[in-house]
């Protein structure tokens, strides 16, 4: 019994030993990277514009980043990981975690490897998937993010779905071409992912085109045009708020409904395709886009908590069909869908993985994108 008490009481004191040695770790090297940089530094996003970080953000998230890996082990403590979003770039994906298979059998072990983090969540995705002919299942997976990209035939023409699980909702982010608001520099999907380091990446609604729509950006309030066009709210917990054009008519209530569900950024495009899995009718005149017409289509969906869809439709040789709106909208439902929103389509349609384009379409400049990255540090 003596024996044992010691044991308990050596494994406790060397416990707090470590856990007091992190701690002054972790003080040494932020007071270092502090000095280093003079309490500022410059983020650069694409192409190099720069912009101010957050000093107590940046520093929360350094300190929960790092405890969680150094207690890596100890008392069985789980990783936390976030992200700032006064960081305009993303830690950098791990290359060797990407991988391919014309198979999709195959991918029945990386859904095993990838079940702590569904947390018994079911995937869009199945192993029976007949692919479209010549593609591949393309996927990454860490202790902080899963995608799983294909492409299948519904209705005569090509779609390509990217399912993504993250750990986070800081991991769900938007960058906006030139690193600020109301830049008037554009540039490819492609470009755009690579600078953020995406690990995958879509168009988002071409926000500098138009004066339309309820901007949210950096959680702050934008623009206030809420009569034209529906609304897809990001909120604080990853959650997709979609809200209808004329439900928020005045500053006040935008801003009212931005701080009750702390809306981190806004898409200002649509329209709302499936709300709590009901087909939303498309109205016969929007603003934007046009709704019954074959045409190239996108959109954002989400599955359960932190685990969305991007889906994408594209006329791909030798299928030649793109898809209406209506018709777009029904096939994601019919899959089982609950929550979908239409992104800008057409050339702008574009899902990109490890700065690769995926789907079918010649890539046009943007101003925007959306993004999902990882979280764990750089050389984590």
């Amino acid at each position: 019994m003596k024996r044992m008490f010691s044991i308990i009481g050596l494994t406790i004191f060397t416990t707090m030993r470590r856990l007091i040695r992190i701690a002054c770790c972790v003080s040494t090297l932020w007071l270092l990277v502090s000095f280093a940089t003079g309490f500022t530094a410059e983020r650069t996003g694409s192409k190099g514009d720069a912009a101010a970080y957050s000093i107590m953000d940046r520093f929360d998230m350094f300190v929960t980043n790092t405890i969680s890996d150094s207690l890596d082990g100890v008392w069985s403590i789980e990783k936390v990981y976030w992200l700032s979003d006064d960081d305009l770039v993303a830690p950098e994906p791990d290359q060797d975690k990407f991988g391919a298979t014309s198979d999709p059998a195959t991918m029945e072990s990386f859904l095993d490897d990838a079940s702590k983090l569904l947390n018994g969540q079911s995937t869009l995705f199945r192993t029976d998937v007949a692919l479209f002919e010549g593609s591949e299942v393309q996927y990454y997976l860490d202790d902080t993010i899963m995608v799983i990209t294909w492409k299948q035939v519904i209705d005569n023409a090509v779609y390509t779905f990217s399912e993504v699980k993250i750990a986070d909702p800081s991991q769900f982010r938007r960058f906006l071409a030139g690193g600020q608001y109301a830049s008037d520099s554009k540039y490819y999907a492609t470009e755009m992912a690579t600078s953020v380091n995406a690990v995958l990446a879509s168009n988002a609604d071409f926000y500098s085109f138009r004066d339309l729509g309820i901007v949210v950006y950096d959680s702050k309030l934008m623009r206030a045009e809420g009569n034209s066009m529906d609304t897809c709210f990001i909120h604080g917990n990853g959650d997709i708020g979609l809200v209808f054009a004329k439900e928020l008519t005045t500053r006040e209530a935008m801003q009212q409904y931005v701080d009750e569900h702390e809306v981190r950024f806004s898409i200002s495009f649509g329209p709302i395709l499936i709300k709590d899995g009901e087909l939303i009718e498309v109205p016969l005149f929007y603003p934007v886009g046009d709704c019954f017409t074959p045409y190239a289509r996108a959109a954002l969906c989400q599955l359960d908590e932190l685990h969305y869809v991007i889906a994408a439709v594209n006329p791909e040789p030798p299928y030649g069909n793109s898809h209406t709106i209506p018709d777009f909208a029904e096939n994601l439902r019919d899959l089982g869908i609950k929550q979908a929103y239409n992104l800008d389509g057409g050339q702008s349609a574009t899902i990109v993985m490890n700065d690769q384009l995926v789907n079918y379409v010649y890539e046009r400049l943007l101003s925007d994108i959306i993004y999902f990255a990882t979280a764990i540090p750089n050389g984590g």
